[in-house]
């Protein structure tokens, strides 16, 4: 027995959302509603899709963890070598997308992206477990390789070498998106969402607006 794509739909109507219920700083806005998606304890609530752009104008999407929500930027961090790292060097803007469907909400977020100070790579470095700081230094993300076998390899060099302290990679470290649109959409039923959007303005400040769903 097989489901017609089309045939699958899903009603909301658990929440509301307008432009009155949200606060003045959409990067505040958009703490509220994780802190929300984090105590319902939704799956995997700082995932997050981040499409950059390539040298030929194509999009390239994947899936990756927001480890940050400070001075009004929002962090990830990565190896700087991979093929997103490269992109981004080349045309440093992108966009995340955040879903939360236990919620029935959706965030876009548009924006300038640039590298944290080195410092603040160093300090989250450290925090993360011996074999992710190992593994950080074994891949060369994004680049072809022959097997397994040769991470599993490059993994117990790097463990001999960095029996106990194991430094940040050069090629390795933290991002943060400075946004100058956010949306935030709440479904609703028939189709009738409520999208809120922010647009940041030249003179400063936001504009904030209603969008038809």
């Amino acid at each position: 027995m097989t489901t017609s794509l089309a045939d699958i739909r899903q009603d909301y109507a658990k929440q509301e959302l307008s432009p009155d219920d949200c606060l003045a700083d959409p990067v505040a806005q958009f703490q509220r509603w994780l802190d929300e998606a984090l105590q319902a304890k939704v799956p995997e609530p700082t995932a997050m899709h981040l499409a950059t752009v390539g040298a030929d104008g194509r999009p390239s999407g994947r899936i990756v963890l927001l480890k940050g929500v400070e001075a009004g930027g929002l962090q990830f961090f990565t190896n700087y070598q991979s093929r997103k790292g490269q992109q981004i060097d080349a045309t440093p803007f992108v966009s995340l997308t955040f879903f939360w469907p236990e919620l029935e909400r959706q965030v876009r977020i548009e924006g300038r992206i640039e590298k944290l100070p080195g410092e603040a790579s160093d300090q989250y470095f450290a925090s993360r477990p011996y074999a992710s700081r190992i593994g950080a230094w074994a891949s060369e993300q994004s680049q072809e390789i022959s097997g397994k076998s040769v991470l599993v390899t490059r993994a117990a060099e790097f463990g001999l070498k960095y029996v106990l302290h194991v430094p940040r990679p050069p090629h390795w470290g933290g991002y943060q998106v400075i946004p100058d649109r956010l949306e935030f959409w709440q479904g609703r039923p028939s189709r009738l969402h409520d999208r809120v959007q922010y647009l940041r303005q030249q003179a400063g400040g936001w504009q904030v607006s209603r969008l038809a769903p």
